[in-house]
Formats: structure tokens, sequence, C-alpha cells
């Protein structure tokens, strides 16, 4: 009989005892790294990045007051429901808000609260409410801890394809490269699901979030509307994307706005 190296032993006696709790949705989710190594490597990257001479860092303006101001008003509510529901001492961002130069219409936030607005995001969100769902949803993702869970999980499936090939070791060459294959593909589209759940998972926080810092949730509605508008390539089939389609984002959406607005007080 083959011995499983103590290594992959590990892992799956870590994936079954490691888990923690997403405030707000409850949601238990996979755990096995810790919070200060992700969030210490992404605020060395953070960092990289906005001293990459390539990189061009906007440091004044109106535009770049409304990202500070805004995402100021998310931490600062963010911040507050988090201690008063006994997850405070869990987490330790050191919040900074930049915005870059660039076309892109894009927004981001990395794991201990380092955002990032694109320039190219503006002109789509160009109210300060509009410009809260964008950042409301990526630090829902921080929050959410999504990137640590990512990389559980991908720990989690290297060990499984480690162990399929010690199970399958002793079957033909054919056999085991049909098994193995079939292996990579479900494990890839159970991971596209995984990211499906959890950009669902962002939007529910990113709604609540901004309700919480005054920002009425309704225009989450519009402002998706006017993300979809730009997707003028063709959206490739919902099962294999990281992200739900459009028409289901905004259903879903509409669904949540009740509970986000339990939290909203102009």
């Amino acid at each position: 009989m083959k011995k499983f190296k103590p290594a992959l032993v590990l892992i799956a006696i870590m994936a079954v005892f490691s888990c923690s709790t997403v405030p707000l949705t409850g949601r238990k989710q996979l755990s096995l790294v810790g919070d200060a190594e992700v969030n210490q490597s992404a605020a060395a990257s953070y960092k990289q990045l906005l001293t990459d001479p390539k990189t061009k860092v906007v440091a004044s303006g109106n535009d770049a007051q409304r990202v500070k101001v805004i995402g100021n008003r998310l931490a600062a509510a963010i911040e507050k429901y988090l201690k008063e529901n006994g997850y405070g001492d869990q987490y330790s961002f050191q919040w900074e808000f930049n915005l870059i130069q660039s076309s892109e219409v894009n927004a981001w936030c990395m794991p201990g609260g380092k955002v990032a607005v694109y320039s190219g995001l503006l002109p789509v969100a160009n109210t300060d409410a509009y410009l809260a769902v964008v950042m409301g949803h990526e630090i829902g993702h921080a929050i959410a801890r999504h990137s640590a869970e990512r990389i559980s999980q991908e720990m989690l499936v290297q060990g499984g394809g480690q162990l399929v090939g010690a199970a399958t070791s002793q079957q033909s060459q054919a056999t085991q490269t049909a098994i193995s294959t079939l292996y990579g593909v479900g494990s890839q589209l159970k991971l596209l699901a995984y990211s499906r759940k959890q950009e669902s998972e962002a939007d529910r926080l990113g709604l609540t979030f901004m309700a919480m810092a005054g920002y009425d949730p309704h225009n989450a509605i519009a402002f998706w509307q006017r993300m979809a508008a730009q997707n003028k390539g063709g959206a490739q089939p919902e099962f294999l994307s990281t992200h739900p389609a459009d028409a289901t984002r905004i259903a879903d959406i509409q669904n949540l706005i009740p509970e986000a607005m339990k939290y909203y007080k102009n």
C-alpha cells in the first residue's frame, strides 16, 4: 500500500478544522493561511505599485479627494460595525485610498484595506453613490477574506491532485491521464463557481457597507446597468466566468436591497 505524504494528510486535517466566519453573511469559509501574512504581502505589493515609475498616482484634485472621502466614510462605518458585532479584534486594517491614472474601468481592494480606483472608472461612477457601490464591493472582498480563501482553495486542490495521482499510480498511463484531466477540469469549474459566489457575497457586503456609510443602496442597480452597457464584446457563458452574468447580478442585487436598507441612514 502506498503511503500518503505527511503534507497531504496535514492539508486534509487543516481543511476539516480551519475555518472562519464572514461578517454579516455568517458564511463559514476555508482558512489555511493567516491574515498577518496575507496583509503584509498585500501591503508590500501595494507600496511597490504606488512607487513604480509607470504608475501615475493622482495625489490632488477633486477626483482624488472624492476617492479618499468616500473611502474613509466606508472604512469608518465598517470599523464601527465590526467593533459593535464582535469582529473588531479579528481585523487590523491599515486603510489607504488612492486614485490611479489609467484608462481601465476598474477598482480593487487588497487584503488589509489597500484600495485603488482607476480614473477610467470615474465616467461610469460619476456620482458619489455610484463610486461607493464599487468601493464598497471591492472592500467587501477584503472584509470577507476572499484572497486568503482562494489561496486556501488552491492549496486544497493541489493537495487533492497529488492524492488522485497517488491513488491511480497503479493504473495504465492512459487511465491516469484521463482521470487527471477530469479532476483538473472539475476542479477549475469548482473554483470558478467559488469565484462567482465570492462576487455575489461582495455585492451583498458592499450594499450594506455603502448603506452604513450613508449612501442609498438603490443606486447599485443603475450603476451595474451602466457597467453592463460597457460590455460591448459579449459575455462568455456564466458557468465559465469568475463573475455572475450582468442580468444575474442585477437581479440578485434587487433582492438584497431590502436587507441593506435596514442599515441606511441618510
